[in-house]
């Protein structure tokens, strides 16, 4: 029996218009204040208006046609999207290959019961071609679909509810200032305030009054001050994204084994994740977060789309920043293991590579006070002053990450997952199933060889498609290898017996 063909909801014609509605708005003003320098301030209001009116009919219109050039249907094989004008679009995803069906609604969709739908194969894709999208139809049909699509066979003595493995804790929140993303929203909020003000040509009054706020303060307090403000701006920033991010978060196991993540104030999203495909978890903590004991726990998975749209939504994202034990019995659960595999003792790197680091940190501060010192004389005595500045305040923070850096190093065995860890500004350790690995890569520079250490990248069909154990020494670095994935790496290896020493060299083969 064939399925029949469905439409997108009517509503959407509502939800376009209001979108409009708003686009226009927020241009109208701009628009207002421009013209009117040329005519009255009526005139320039009637064209802005008709300006509106002319945009939100003709947008709907283009909605409209949309709407019933639009279908979809789900047969027992395969899902189809017909839709296009001009440029008819005829498109379709077999139904063993769907590896996401995710939905999204922002307040005003919640408004109206609608959602938008993303089914998806997983696949990396140039255009979104592994990927359909409903836009819009009511949060009852995307369940349907979500579920129907996802559907799996309950497996046996698992319970037949959702599961949940973790939830909104409010003082989560104080992790939100921490992370990089405060001072990026700060610096954003400075660049936005001359950007409205140069749209209406009042940049210069503004850095005047700024100017005349401080002064009689000197021009280094003036730079504190400054910062300080933006920073109070990107901490603000950071406190209202997080909880438009992560307000009622939950993170469940439904019946058939899939993961689901649900989150979001204004823009709610449901993630949802097949554990079939998990290849293990990430528990990353980037520096300011990791100061204050806390991680987040990011999943390292096969399937999860790659597409423009889906590189900068989070899917892979299972739990917000949260203190670290939480955030390891949460990757534990995940994983169904009894202990998380990221809190077994790693090995630690040799000596060498903490001196490799060290000389990373004293070139990165000496070559650019070396150019200083050498410009200094030449163009003005201000950057000698400049280059010693750098050293002393840079090289002692330099130092200090490069011994951090030496100490996040480590790599081990736990159970049926090797776990690699690195990075200081930002520490990732990964636990990655080792029957998930499909290849090894044996990296040695001239330097490494002469300090006895190596590269190895294990390569994987999930998450970010391979991960690094940096500096490891070559004997250790072969015996993980080849304790992780046994039989993987051995065609290449050399046996000790055929190793030569000192009390038995290797022999020429003899003359006949």
């Amino acid at each position: 029996m064939t399925e029949e063909w469905r439409r997108l909801d009517p509503r959407t014609l509502f939800a376009g218009a209001a979108v409009l509605c708003g686009v226009a708005g927020g241009a109208a003003l701009p628009a207002v204040a421009g013209l009117s320098g040329g005519r009255s301030l009526g005139q320039a209001v009637a064209w802005v208006l008709a300006g509106v009116a002319l945009l939100v009919l003709v947008g709907t219109a283009a909605d409209w046609v949309r709407l019933r050039r639009t279908r979809y249907r789900v047969g027992p094989e395969r899902v189809d999207l017909h839709t296009g004008l001009l440029l008819l679009k005829r498109r379709s995803l077999a139904r063993e290959r769907i590896r996401s069906v995710d939905l999204t609604a922002n307040p005003l969709q919640r408004v109206l019961g609608l959602v938008k739908v993303r089914i998806g194969t997983g696949e990396n894709s140039v255009g979104g071609e592994s990927t359909l999208e409903l836009d819009l139809v009511t949060r009852a049909e995307g369940e349907r679909l979500r579920r129907e699509l996802l559907g799996r066979t309950t497996v046996a003595g698992e319970p037949d509810h959702d599961s949940v493995l973790a939830a909104l804790d409010p003082r989560w929140i104080r992790y939100a200032p921490v992370s990089f993303l405060a001072p990026a929203l700060g610096g954003a909020a400075a660049g936005a305030v001359l950007q409205v003000s140069d749209w209406f040509g009042a940049q210069a009054e503004v850095i005047d009054w700024i100017g005349d706020r401080f002064r009689d303060t000197s021009l280094a307090w003036t730079i504190v001050d400054l910062v300080l403000l933006a920073t109070a701006a990107g901490t603000l920033g950071a406190l209202g994204l997080w909880v438009e991010m992560w307000w009622n978060y939950r993170l469940e196991r439904e019946p058939g084994g899939t993961l689901r993540v649900r989150r979001g104030l204004f823009t709610v999203r449901s993630v949802t994740l097949e554990e079939r495909r998990l290849r293990g978890i990430e528990l990353v903590e980037p520096l300011g977060v990791r100061l204050f004991g806390a991680a987040r726990v990011d999943a390292v998975a096969t399937g999860l789309a790659e597409d423009d749209e889906d590189k900068h939504a989070d899917l892979k994202n299972l739990l917000p920043a949260a203190p670290r034990e939480r955030a390891e019995r949460v990757a534990a659960l995940v994983l169904r293991e009894p202990e998380p595999p990221t809190g077994a003792p790693l090995a630690a790197h040799p000596r060498a590579a903490r001196v490799r680091r060290l000389r990373w940190a004293g070139w990165s501060v000496l070559g650019p006070v070396a150019v200083l010192a050498a410009l200094g004389p030449l163009l003005t005595p201000v950057l000698l002053y400049v280059a010693a500045g750098w050293a002393l305040v840079l090289g002692p923070v330099a130092v200090l990450l490069a011994l951090d850096a030496y100490r996040a190093l480590g790599h081990g065995v736990s159970g049926g997952f090797l776990v690699a860890r690195s990075g200081t500004v930002r520490r990732a350790t990964v636990a990655l199933q080792r029957s998930g690995v499909i290849g090894w890569t044996v990296r040695q520079s001239y330097f490494q060889r002469r300090a006895g250490l190596l590269t190895l990248t294990a390569t994987t069909a999930a998450g970010a498609g391979s991960y690094t154990v940096y500096d490891a020494g070559e004997d250790q670095g072969l015996a993980f290898a080849s304790e992780a994935v046994p039989g993987l790496l051995a065609p290449f290896l050399e046996t000790p017996e055929a190793r030569p020493t000192p009390e038995s060299p290797r022999t020429k083969p003899g003359r006949g």
